[in-house]
């Protein structure tokens, strides 16, 4: 199978499948990425594997998703192949890490907070900047609770404030800081992946992930309602996509403001 922008692999013996996002500029997680995305895990369904390894190439692991995939007329299409990727890999056959350095937003932290676990390097970031653009992250809205809880959740989803790695390990979130990120995921497949039991690593990730997907049965659905049959029904989500694209300010909507009083 050809992809255009991931490189996949297989390594130590077969066991460990790699997945690199490999499209300029900054990984941009379109849906033609989502496919081959897809694509490359549903290969890692008929392997014996250990770990499942998504990092990126580039100083950025990922901008996140196409923006302009988010106007009216594609939207919903991109949110239920994005949903189904995250799912994917939810249910993936082994232990899924993500090796993350430099930013990773939007779309690019939906994706990293489906994986089993994050390594980081010192520069990375992890944002949800979609209230920027008058819109939400209906994925991250589902999985940011499970993993960081709701405090921490609501600072990242409500201002776009960014987590580095440092503060992101503090909450739970990164499981390991590195300043070599390629030496420190080879030492920990070396160390507490590969010398384990496939089939034990496989069923124990269905027992850990229960969580996860039980936000992805009982949330996700009514947060992607929300996000397409109300948030979208407003003028303001255009509005800030638009503004984004063409580089310029928003000017969103203000509804008039009521008083009340007594004489």
């Amino acid at each position: 199978m050809n992809f255009e922008k991931i490189r996949f692999q297989f390594t130590h013996q077969e066991r460990i499948a790699r997945i690199t996002l490999a499209s300029p500029k900054a990984n941009i997680l379109d849906r033609s990425m989502i496919r081959e995305l897809d694509s490359a895990l549903s290969l890692c369904a008929g392997h014996e594997l250990n770990a499942i390894v998504i990092a990126a190439d580039g100083p950025h692991f990922s901008f996140g998703a196409s923006v302009e995939e988010h106007l009216p007329d594609q939207i919903a299409g991109t949110l239920r192949a994005l949903n189904n990727l995250l799912r994917r890999i939810a249910e993936a056959p082994a232990p899924v890490i993500a090796a993350v350095r430099g930013q990773c937003l939007g779309g690019g932290f939906e994706l990293v907070l489906a994986c089993d676990l994050i390594l980081a390097d010192k520069t990375a970031q992890f944002a949800s900047p979609e209230i920027k653009l008058a819109v939400f992250a209906p994925a991250a809205s589902a999985l940011l609770p499970v993993r960081v809880g709701q405090a921490v959740a609501s600072r990242l989803l409500l201002t776009g404030a960014a987590l580095s790695a440092e503060e992101a390990a503090r909450c739970g979130l990164v499981a390991r800081c590195a300043d070599d990120l390629d030496a420190a995921l080879d030492a920990w497949l070396e160390s507490d992946f590969l010398p384990r039991s496939p089939s034990a690593l496989k069923y124990a990730c269905q027992a850990a992930r229960r969580p996860l997907l039980r936000a992805f049965d009982e949330d996700l659905p009514q947060i992607e309602s929300l996000y397409l049959n109300d948030l979208m029904a407003t003028p303001d989500p255009v509005e800030g996509i638009r503004a984004f694209l063409e580089k310029r300010a928003p000017q969103f909507a203000r509804s008039p403001i009521m008083t009340t009083g007594t004489k």
